[in-house]
């Protein structure tokens, strides 16, 4: 009876910070609807008084994630001949391929197969809805690829620790659509506008005149600028329609987020040119692997903060939804078809591939990540789950260089979790909108979401923006995002959380097929670093071997 309590005490005291994590997740989402239950009408600012101790977790995990990145890739890469990095960076991005198109093509089976859109219907987006004005940011597929190329290299590290680079299109005004001489959208939006009518009757003369009469009267036609097209005043024909995006000017700015590809790349590049410094590069070396270890202890203090953090933000997001019939009604059949797909892809996809490469079942392992795991559900973001991703993999005993190489590339651009999510909401909304994809765009939503998971920053519902380029692929109309924001911040904790275990599946699986490689390349570099006196030692062992 002793016996069996000591294991159960052993037991608590070794899994205390998964439960108390757990317990942060379940104790928030019960306290966020007793809330709600309390009053539905809490403003913005109390709930983000309730958020602020989750907001602070999140927030010194983030702070962790450029230093422990850039110091965890160019030690691991440094530490490794190149024969070998090559060999692990092929295993690596060979699984998160495979498994990222696995993702995909089983959410668009379980989509066609179960059509969540069809007899729902739609959602039109208003002009008041703030919600749809932020969202509709006009894109192009070729823009976002080419932001994509050019975030892998990034002109100034300093600003790629704060900004990603994104292509914007300025939206013509009215004003420039009469300059082109679309002088019958012109009639109809000036008609359906709030200005006054002498000035309407200015802008019409104008439009009848001739054209030096135009010129003269043109001071006139600068109250143009001042209306933005409205599609409900022109036969609900799109600005898009009327005027092509790629005749849009456009600019590169910089959002206010940090180029994890810009980072990652220039750390595998210099993690390469360190190693072939060979001993010159030691002290260099030691000095970024100190930087990795320095961060993992901070990273051990800061999780003893997540069950705090976590309940926070549970609280608070559960009190932030709009309506719970959304979520059971309306998109019901949609939130579950993505929940299916995510479970199946997490528990039974990985599983056979980690199975037929290993010849084993990963099941023990996922027991393994529980802590990691409840920590993405909370944050949403596989970036702020990194510090403790890494920390796990290394209790678990996987070896560092493999764990610091594979994780931070996962935790950037393996994304199975949102390529599956953008599948099945790009055709979920054709079939709100009764549009039938044919095979051709069905793989065009294939390669796109793809490409777009890549893309996508991990940071909390950046799918959500990447979801808009998808559409845009297709032809779908991209303020139909707005049909799937009330249950889009749920299924970005599930997705988040379905994102890490492939990392960290993957970290294992690379780990395992590199254990006899990275053997061998403990022992040569040891031999290689070793000093004159270090090397007879060596030579008279190898003799009594």
């Amino acid at each position: 009876m002793a016996d069996d309590r000591n294991k159960l005490v052993r037991c608590i005291k070794k899994n205390l910070l998964t439960i108390l994590t757990v317990v942060g997740v379940v104790g928030g989402t019960a306290v966020g609807l007793m809330l709600r239950a309390i009053s539905s009408k809490w403003s913005s600012r109390e709930i983000m008084y309730l958020a602020f101790p989750g907001e602070l977790f999140l927030r010194m995990l983030k702070a962790l994630i450029i230093p422990l990145l850039m110091a965890s890739v160019i030690s691991a890469i440094g530490s490794l001949d190149l024969s070998l990095s090559k060999k692990i960076a092929i295993r690596s991005i060979l699984y998160y391929a495979t498994t990222t198109i696995c993702a995909v093509v089983l959410g668009i089976i379980l989509v066609v197969a179960i059509r969540p859109g069809e007899g729902t219907v739609p959602w039109k987006p208003t002009d008041e809805d703030e919600t749809s004005r932020v969202l509709t940011r006009h894109v192009l597929t070729q823009d976002t690829l080419l932001d994509l190329i050019r975030n892998f290299f990034p002109p100034n590290l300093v600003q790629a620790c704060v900004g990603q680079s994104q292509t914007f299109l300025h939206e013509p005004s009215v004003y420039t659509l009469y300059k082109k001489g679309h002088e019958d959208v012109i009639r109809s939006i000036v008609g359906n506008s709030s200005l006054d009518s002498e000035s309407k009757s200015a802008i019409f003369d104008s439009l009848s005149a001739s054209d030096e009469k135009r010129r003269i009267n043109e001071s006139l036609l600068k109250e143009l600028m001042k209306i933005k097209y409205n599609s409900t005043h022109y036969g609900g024909v799109e600005l898009e329609d009327v005027y092509p995006a790629e005749r849009w000017k456009f600019e590169e700015r910089y959002e206010s987020t940090t180029n994890v590809l810009g980072l990652v790349t220039f750390s595998i590049v210099f993690g390469i040119a360190m190693g072939q410094l060979g001993s010159r590069g030691k002290v260099l070396l030691e000095f970024f692997h100190a930087l990795s270890e320095c961060m993992m202890i901070i990273t051990s203090w800061v999780i003893w903060m997540s069950p705090l953090g976590v309940f926070f933000l549970v609280v608070a997001k559960v009190m932030e939804i709009a309506s719970f019939a959304d979520l059971v009604g309306r998109l019901g059949l949609y939130f579950m078809t993505v929940l299916l797909g995510l479970f199946i892809h997490g528990f039974i996809t990985l599983s056979i591939i980690y199975f037929v490469v290993l010849r084993k079942l990963p099941f023990k392992i996922i027991g393994q990540l529980s802590q990691v795991l409840v920590t993405a559900f909370g944050t949403a973001s596989s970036s702020a789950t990194m510090p403790i991703t890494i920390q796990t993999m290394d209790k678990m005993g996987l070896d560092p260089r493999v764990t610091r190489f594979v994780i931070p590339i996962g935790a950037t651009i393996n994304m199975d979790g949102t390529a599956l999510y953008e599948a099945v909401a790009a055709i979920f909304i054709a079939q709100l909108n009764n549009i039938s994809l044919g095979f051709g765009k069905t793989v065009a939503v294939c390669l796109t979401a793809t490409a777009a998971s890549i893309g996508a920053a991990g940071i909390p519902q950046a799918g959500l923006v990447t979801m808009v380029m998808v559409l845009d692929t297709v032809g779908l109309p991209a303020d139909a995002v707005i049909n799937i924001i009330a249950v889009d911040w749920l299924l970005d904790r599930f997705r988040t959380t379905i994102n890490v275990m492939c990392d960290c599946l993957g970290a294992r699986l690379v780990d395992l097929l590199s254990a006899g490689e990275l053997a061998g390349a403990v022992e040569n570099k040891d031999r290689l670093n070793a000093e004159p006196h270090e090397l007879i030692e060596i030579a008279k062992a190898d003799q009594h071997m």
